[in-house]
C-alpha cells in the first residue's frame, strides 16, 4: 500500500478505535492442548459502565405459555418477550451446570442492525445457557433464537465451548428492511468453526474466520443464506469457495488490527513460545501494528505447551510486555510504568492524530473469568469458573464450581453497582486497591501479584484433594456433592475478598504519601528503635529514569540546581 494512501486511512480509521464497553478478549483451549485434557475459555468482560458481579439462574421447570422478558445485557433496555422452554438449567456466570461455557466479543461490522429484534448478544448467551447442554446444541439454540425472534445486536463473535469441543461463531443482522410492518430480513448470518484438538485460538472485536469449508458438517456450521445475502447486498461477487465471512462483514481496519488483532498477536506469541504457527511473532508485527492487512494470522495454532490454568489466566493480565507495543516502556506510563491509558484511546497534536495501545489486561474490566470443562468428572464436578473482577492485573481468579447452589456475598448481584459503594463487595474492595496501585505500580503491582499468586497457586494445588472429596460424596449423592462444592466456591471466594480487605490497608500503611516503608517480612515494619511505633526512615524511591529526563527536557533551566 503507497504510504501517502497509508496515512489517510490511519487518520481516518483511527476514529474507529474501539471505546465501546464491549472491547473485550477471549482466548480458547482445546482439551489435547491443556495440560490436564480440560477445555478453558476465558473471558474480560471491559466496560467503563459494567458493574462486576456473579449472575446466578436457578434451574427449574416451567408451566407452558410462560414467557420470559429480555433485557438488553448492555443497556437493560426492555426488548420483548419469548416462550420460555419447559425446563431451564442452573447457570452460574457464563458457565452452566453441563459445563456449557459462552463467551463474547463484539466486532461490530457492517451497519446491519435489526431495530425490530428481541434477542441482543448478553441475552442469546444467558438465554442459551439455561437450554443447552452441549456447544453444537448451543449453536443451535443461538442460531433458532435469532431466526425466530431477530437480532438486535451489531456484529459478535462467541466463544462457545463444553468438555469435549471448543467452537467460534461469528455472527452479523441483516439490516432492516420493513415491507408490511415487518422486517423481512429478520435473523442473522453466521459461521461456527470447531477449534481443531491440540489447537487454541483467540479473538478480540475483530471478526476472524475468513474462509470456511462448504462440506464439513462435523468442523463447520453456517447459515444457509450466508454468501448468498451478502451477492444479494452487494457485499461479494466471488465464487462460493472463496467467500470470507470477515472481509466480507467485517473488512479489516486499522482499528480493527491494532486495538483488537494485536491482542491475539500477544496471545498468541505468549503461548506459542515467540512463534505464531510455523512464524517467529515478529512476522505479524506490521498486521499488529495495523500496517499490513494482508498478513492475516491464522484463526489457530498450536502452543509451544501443554498450557495450565495459570498460564492461561495470566495471559489475560498481559500488557504487551517484552515486545514492541510494551504499554511499560515510552513516557505515556508515566514516572511509575502505568501499563494502562485514559480514555479516550486516540489524542491529537498539531492536527496529527495519535493511539495508545489496548492491551488485552485493561483498567476497564467489570469481570473477567476462565471457564474450565472437565470431560472425565461427572457435571457436578467438572465445571469451574475460575472468576474475578475488576482489571485482570491487579486482581485475582478464585475457583467456583458451576454446579453451585448459589454464589458467594461478595459476588452476588445487586451487592453494590458502580453508583453505589459497598463494603461487602469484592468489585469494589477490588477497585480501591487497583486505582491505588495506578499511582506507583511498577512498586505496588509486584505486592498485589504476590496476593493474587499466592490465592490462585493454592486453589489450583487444591483442586484435586476438593474433587477426590466430592467425589466419595457425589457416589452417596450428587446433590449432597453440589451442595459441597458450592460451601467449597463461597468460603473460598469470602477468603479472597477478606485477604483483598486487608491487602488495601496494607498497600495504604507501606506506600503512603509516596514514601516506601521499610520492612523484614511483607508487613512487619521496622520501627526507629525508639519503641514509641514510630517507623524507621522510609526510602524515597522518587521516579524512573525516563520520567526525570522527560521533566528535565520540558523544564529546561527552571529545575538546574545552581552550585
Amino acid at each position: 500500500m503507497k504510504k501517502g494512501l497509508t496515512t489517510i486511512l490511519i487518520a481516518v480509521l483511527m476514529l474507529a478505535l474501539p471505546s465501546r464497553g464491549e472491547s473485550c478478549t477471549n482466548v480458547l483451549i482445546t482439551k489435547g492442548a491443556s495440560k490436564d485434557g480440560s477445555v478453558m475459555v476465558t473471558y474480560s468482560a471491559d466496560s467503563h459502565q459494567l458493574y462486576g458481579e456473579l449472575y446466578f439462574r436457578k434451574g427449574a421447570e416451567h408451566k407452558p405459555g410462560t414467557m420470559l422478558k429480555i433485557y438488553e445485557w448492555d443497556t437493560g433496555k426492555y426488548l420483548g418477550e419469548i416462550p420460555q422452554v419447559p425446563k431451564t438449567y442452573t447457570t452460574v456466570g457464563n458457565m452452566n451446570e453441563h459445563q456449557l461455557i459462552i463467551t463474547e466479543t463484539t466486532f461490530g461490522g457492517r451497519n446491519l442492525d435489526d431495530s425490530t429484534g428481541i434477542m441482543d448478544y448478553g441475552s442469546l448467551i444467558y438465554v442459551t445457557l439455561q437450554r443447552a447442554k452441549t456447544a453444537r446444541e448451543a449453536i443451535k439454540v443461538m442460531t433458532d433464537l435469532v431466526k425466530e425472534h431477530g437480532y438486535y445486536s451489531s456484529g459478535e463473535s462467541f466463544s462457545i465451548a463444553d468438555k469435549n469441543e471448543v467452537w467460534i461463531m461469528e455472527m452479523i443482522g441483516k439490516g432492516t428492511k420493513i415491507v408490511n410492518g415487518k422486517n423481512v430480513n429478520k435473523g442473522a448470518v453466521w459461521v461456527a468453526i470447531r477449534i481443531p484438538d491440540g489447537y487454541i485460538s483467540a479473538h478480540a472485536n475483530q471478526a476472524r474466520i475468513t474462509t470456511f469449508p462448504l462440506n464439513d458438517p462435523e468442523n463447520c456450521l453456517y447459515a444457509p443464506d450466508v454468501i448468498s445475502f451478502a451477492k444479494e447486498s452487494g457485499f461479494y461477487k466471488g465464487a462460493d469457495k472463496d467467500f470470507s465471512f470477515s472481509d466480507t462483514y467485517a473488512p479489516l481496519t486499522f482499528s480493527g488490527m491494532r486495538g483488537c488483532e494485536a491482542r491475539v498477536w500477544s496471545a498468541f506469541n505468549i503461548l506459542g513460545g515467540g512463534m505464531i504457527g510455523d512464524k517467529e511473532y515478529t512476522a505479524y508485527l506490521d498486521y499488529a501494528m495495523g500496517h499490513n492487512p494482508k498478513n492475516r494470522m491464522p484463526l489457530y495454532i498450536k502452543p509451544k505447551e501443554k498450557v495450565t490454568v495459570k498460564m492461561v489466566a495470566d495471559v489475560m493480565r498481559d500488557h504487551y510486555e517484552g515486545t514492541a507495543l510494551d504499554m511499560t516502556k515510552d513516557i505515556g506510563a508515566g514516572g511509575h510504568a502505568l501499563p494502562y491509558r485514559w480514555r479516550p484511546m486516540t489524542f491529537e497534536v498539531d492536527g496529527q492524530r495519535y493511539t495508545n495501545e489496548r492491551a488485552i489486561g485493561t483498567q476497564q474490566t467489570g469481570f473477567w473469568l476462565l471457564g474450565q470443562a472437565r470431560s472425565w468428572l461427572p457435571d457436578e464436578i467438572g465445571g469451574i469458573l475460575w472468576f474475578g473482577v475488576d482489571a485482570a492485573a491487579t486482581s485475582a481468579l478464585t475457583p467456583i464450581y458451576s454446579s453451585s447452589l448459589r454464589v458467594p456475598e461478595c459476588f452476588r448481584e445487586g451487592n453494590g453497582h458502580m453508583t453505589k459503594y459497598s463494603p461487602t463487595s469484592a468489585f469494589w474492595i477490588f477497585s480501591r486497591v487497583s486505582n491505588f496501585a495506578y499511582l506507583r505500580y511498577d512498586m505496588m503491582s509486584a505486592d498485589i501479584k504476590r496476593a493474587a499468586d499466592e490465592h490462585e497457586l493454592t486453589a489450583m494445588e487444591r483442586t484435586a484433594a476438593i474433587d477426590a472429596a466430592a467425589m466419595s460424596i457425589y457416589k452417596e449423592s450428587p446433590q449432597k456433592a453440589r451442595e459441597f462444592l458450592t460451601d467449597y466456591s463461597v468460603n473460598t471466594a469470602q477468603h479472597l475478598f477478606d485477604k483483598w480487605v486487608e491487602l488495601d490497608r496494607y498497600l495504604l500503611i507501606k506506600y503512603i504519601d509516596g514514601n516506601v516503608k521499610k520492612e523484614s517480612a511483607p508487613g512487619c515494619f521496622l520501627d526507629n528503635g525508639s519503641g514509641k511505633n514510630i517507623p524507621a526512615s522510609p526510602q524515597f524511591p522518587g521516579y524512573n529514569e525516563k520520567w526525570k529526563r522527560a521533566v528535565k527536557e520540558e523544564a529546561g533551566e527552571r529545575l538546574k540546581v545552581v552550585q
